[in-house]
């Protein structure tokens, strides 16, 4: 069996650890983080092929993964309702997910997880990779690239691959269950809600809550805001500490400037449903992410392979950022099974997923134009159809389309 390098230990990273380890690889994982991920609140949709997936890194079947919800619904800015939509669907959290890949990593066979190690890069040798990194180098026969958007191993393949901007950002939150309103809990919180100003789009969700408790009065709710904001000083100002120090490749959540933050808020209590304002007030601290997406022109070269946002990122419309690091790791996985470790099983890799990560790029794209076009100078959208917001937003693409309420 091979030794299998990888550069990333987030979820991605996590993923295709445990099933190699689990299918009698060695398997060694480089995290630039010195602590454990598990602290992150952010929101994430499940899918049928992300569950499935997860049974296969070993989580065992009844596993809690966060919390079910029955259906969709829109409210107008007076909060009013606009559309219903039934749809099963279970939402986590990214700390959710951690907490369960990095626990079955510990049960994995032959496996190790190095925290605090900074990756600079690799050199190909005639068998092997050889990865130098701020502890030294580490010898394997195939290198797996999971460090995310900003990969330093996309970089050394493809210097010209980098994310693009897409004109608009995301305002997000993740707000405790315990200081919302009985309005709030009744109309909205058990549900997957929208609310869609004229060039703009709220979505949100109950999620576990800290500790990762998922009953009744310890969970949370989780929204995404997205909202116009054009290349240059307008995306500057947002993305500029109350220091004056701008972060271009993206602000951290305690860096947000309290002035933006407070704007926002304001702008929450006259664009949105009530019960969507007063979410965002109670937001302790909301954080801002520049929406860009990457197609890397190829998955793998030589001995070394991107999954994961290394290599496709699709803007979150789509929901599937998560479930695509999984299918990656299940298809290399599928590609190792029958080619062995080798550089020909990188090759049937790259050729399974290619196209479909390319064609949920191009769905995000299509899913967040309108966002986008908000953006350009002198641009007045009218507001969506809430029926077909809620029809395309975050579904799984391996069931057939809802029905409306």
């Amino acid at each position: 069996m091979a030794h299998v390098l990888i550069a990333g230990g987030s979820l991605g990273g996590l993923m295709c650890a445990n099933l190699l380890a689990r299918a009698g690889h060695q398997v060694s994982v480089f995290e630039k983080a010195a602590s454990a991920l598990d602290g992150r609140g952010a929101g994430i949709v499940t899918h049928s092929a992300l569950i499935q997936g997860l049974y296969r890194c070993g989580m065992p079947v009844g596993t809690e993964l966060g919390v079910s919800v029955p259906s969709r619904i829109t409210l107008g800015q007076q909060g009013d309702v606009l559309g219903e939509l039934n749809m099963p669907q279970v939402l986590t959290s990214w700390s959710r997910l951690y907490q369960i890949l990095h626990g079955l990593l510990h049960e994995a066979p032959r496996a190790t997880l190095h925290r605090g190690v900074v990756v600079y890069g690799f050199t190909e040798t005639g068998t092997g990779v050889n990865l130098q990194t701020s502890t030294g180098d580490s010898t394997g026969d195939l290198l797996i690239g999971c460090d995310g958007l900003r990969s330093s191993i996309r970089r050394q393949l493809w210097p010209a691959s980098s994310p693009v901007y897409a004109g608009y950002v995301a305002w997000r939150g993740v707000c405790p269950e315990s200081l919302l309103s009985h309005e709030c809990l009744n109309t909205v919180f058990e549900r997957f809600g929208f609310c869609l100003p004229a060039g703009e789009q709220l979505i949100g969700y109950p999620v576990a809550g800290p500790g990762n408790q998922c009953a009744a009065g310890q969970r949370a709710w989780n929204f995404v805001w997205y909202r116009a904001a054009a290349t240059g000083r307008q995306l500057e100002t947002l993305l500029t500490d109350d220091n004056g120090q701008h972060h271009p490749e993206g602000i951290a959540p305690h860096k947000v400037s309290r002035q933006q933050v407070e704007r926002m808020r304001n702008d929450a209590r006259n664009l949105l449903a009530p019960v969507f304002a007063e979410i965002v007030e109670k937001t302790l601290e909301p954080f801002l992410q520049p929406i860009s997406d990457l197609a890397t022109p190829q998955m793998v070269q030589g001995r070394v392979a991107l999954l994961g946002d290394a290599a496709y990122v699709a803007r979150p419309h789509v929901g599937m950022g998560v479930t695509k690091a999984m299918q990656d790791a299940l298809a290399l996985e599928a590609a190792f099974s029958e080619h062995g470790a080798t550089s020909a099983a990188l090759v049937a890799y790259s050729e399974a997923r290619t196209s479909i990560n390319r064609q949920l790029v191009d769905r995000g794209r299509h899913l967040g134009a309108y966002m986008q076009s908000s953006a350009l100078e002198g641009s007045t959208l009218p507001p969506r159809a809430a029926a077909k917001v809620m029809s395309e937003t975050a579904i799984d693409l391996d069931f057939p389309a809802a029905t409306m309420v």
